[in-house]
């Protein structure tokens, strides 16, 4: 069996909604993309917080997960706790939730033809019932990952330095310069599997220059550009 990967565009605000099959022997890290993810994997409700390097998965091999990745910013007010308390963490949602009322979902999911689809359906529910993320701080996720600047960010956002970095560790788990590094490898990862050229896509996503580009992906991904994509 092959590792299948699919995702489509969620009902929830600027999520994915994603499925997993893992052959044996075939796990991949996962790499640094600001989000947030609530995952079913193995019988069991988490969340993976936002990470600041690459991160074992938690699926089991020969196995099926799925989830619903939330773009940068939108998780914490669904989830109810600040972003940097669960950076490079995994966690079971009853450390985040009454277990009661995470036991009645796990229930759901478990009996759902479609766990993926049963994830969106606890997001969407839940949402109704809690304040909208910090739009400022999409406003900001936005920007940087268009690319811009974190002191021009924090210009247009009408934020001063001190602020924006406060704001970004309870929305995003960790400060802007940081958040803007991994948004930047990541658009750096979508040119070169695109094919632009190593160097090309270095300089397009707002990397000094190919070697830059390298340095990021081992600090970021602990690994090459090329021994990635090869995989």
């Amino acid at each position: 069996m092959d590792e299948r990967y699919e995702e489509r565009t969620s009902r929830f605000d600027g999520a994915t909604v994603w499925t997993l099959s893992v052959p044996a022997g075939a796990m991949r890290p996962v790499l640094p993309d600001g989000c947030m993810d609530l995952l079913w994997i193995d019988g069991r409700l988490l969340v993976a917080g936002p990470d600041t390097r690459a991160a074992t998965p938690s699926a089991p091999a020969g196995g099926q997960c799925a989830g619903i990745r939330f773009a940068p910013g939108t998780a914490p007010a669904l989830l109810g706790v600040p972003a940097h308390e669960l950076r490079d963490r995994r966690v079971e949602l009853t450390d985040l939730w009454p277990g009661d009322r995470v036991r009645v979902l796990t229930e759901q999911v478990a009996e759902a033809p479609d766990p993926a689809g049963a994830l969106e359906a606890v997001a969407l529910r839940r949402a109704a019932g809690t304040g909208p993320p910090d739009p400022l701080m999409r406003y900001v996720a936005e920007r940087l990952g268009a690319g811009r600047s974190v002191a021009d960010t924090a210009h247009l956002a009408g934020l001063g330095a001190r602020q924006l970095h406060r704001r970004s560790l309870v929305a995003f788990g960790y400060g802007p310069k940081t958040l803007a590094r991994v948004l930047r490898l990541q658009r750096a990862l979508a040119l070169a599997r695109s094919g632009t050229p190593y160097a090309e896509a270095a300089v397009e996503a707002g990397c000094t220059d190919q070697a830059h580009l390298a340095r990021e992906m081992r600090d970021l991904a602990g690994t090459t550009l090329t021994a990635h994509l090869s995989r």
